[in-house]
């Protein structure tokens, strides 16, 4: 599906690794779970403009966060899932859903993106500690 119809019709959005969108692909880390847990749960907090964590459960590794969008005041729901992969890996996901459930107009990828970016400013990761690097999204 083409990034504008996409926009033009879906409400939520979801990492898979499989997604034709880099930015929708998630992130495998080899750096330690809570390295990366304080480092997504620090972004979630204060790294992202509009964002206001409403729960965090670092043993079941998720993040809930109410996004607020500048203009409009659209609030999107978004999930940060944080945990071990089958290979023990530390594994992102993310998912995104426009609470009104009217399209977002490409705005939870966009944001998805956002947060991934930040997380791999974040964790500065040296060459090959992101085990997809093939997923990773061109900025």
């Amino acid at each position: 599906m083409t990034p504008v119809l996409r926009g033009l019709t879906q409400s939520r959005a979801e990492t898979d690794p499989s997604a034709e969108d880099g930015r929708l692909r998630g992130r495998t880390y080899a750096i330690p779970f809570d390295a990366v847990w304080s480092a997504a749960l620090a972004i979630a907090e204060g790294g992202m403009r509009g964002w206001t964590v409403t729960a965090s459960n670092d043993e079941a590794g998720t993040i809930d966060i109410e996004a607020q969008t500048m203009v409009l005041k659209v609030i999107d729901d978004i999930t940060v899932m944080v945990g071990l992969d089958e290979n023990a890996q530390t594994r992102v996901d993310i998912r995104a859903q426009a609470r009104n459930a009217k399209p977002d107009l490409g705005r939870n990828p966009r944001k998805i993106g956002a947060f991934f970016k930040e997380l791999d400013r974040a964790l500065d990761p040296a060459p090959g500690l992101i085990l997809d690097p093939a997923t990773s999204p061109e900025w």
